[in-house]
């Protein structure tokens, strides 16, 4: 999977931080592109076909062709294949809207995949961002204490800083919280049906 000559050259003109970062996106891509079975592939492509706007164009033909044709063969031959209602048609579209949302959801939960891998990665990354910040403080503040020009004194909202956040008292808090809310709502509902 070679880079088009523009987007070498636009990327070659990126900070090599941001090079690597974006080589690293295109490699967590392309081996979820791998690791898709040929089956898998497959779907996708049916449903990027299925999601073009030609898509819609081609089955209006197709349906009014088939009431034009049947509506012609009904009056000039006294016969047709899918008489009044059209019951084959309809027949038709209900296994074909089947089919089409299979795909759709098959293709999505692919997606979905990629979407949780971003996800995991986006946490782990703000939890070592926030680990190597924690550091920074942490340093900033030795290097405050052991300075001899600096005037030494506590900071405390900068030793509360000094320490990592930890992931699993923050989703924790984040719960209680959100049934702290969830309460107060049930409650205004519950005292504004008694008021009624």
């Amino acid at each position: 999977m070679s880079a088009s000559p523009e987007a070498e050259e636009a990327s070659s003109s990126l900070p090599e931080h941001i090079e690597q970062t974006v080589q690293a996106i295109a490699r967590l891509h392309a081996e979820h592109h791998r690791r898709a079975t040929p089956l898998e592939r497959i779907v996708d492509r049916m449903t990027a076909i299925v999601a073009h706007p030609w898509f819609l164009a081609v089955v209006t033909s197709t349906v009014l062709v088939w009431i034009a044709g049947n509506l012609a063969l009904a009056r000039v031959a006294g016969w047709s294949f899918d008489r009044g209602a059209f019951p084959w048609l309809q027949g038709a579209g209900e296994l074909a809207a089947i089919y089409i949302t299979t795909l759709i959801l098959m293709s999505q939960r692919r997606k979905d995949e990629l979407s949780e891998l971003r996800e995991e990665l986006t946490l782990q990354l703000a939890i070592v961002t926030d680990q190597k910040g924690a550091k920074i403080v942490s340093l900033l503040e030795e290097l405050r204490r052991d300075s001899p020009q600096l005037m030494n004194r506590v900071d405390a909202q900068a030793e509360a800083m000094s320490a990592p956040t930890d992931p699993e008292a923050m989703a924790e808090a984040i719960k209680e919280t959100k049934v702290g809310i969830a309460t107060l709502a049930e409650d205004d509902r519950t005292s504004a049906s008694d008021t009624v």
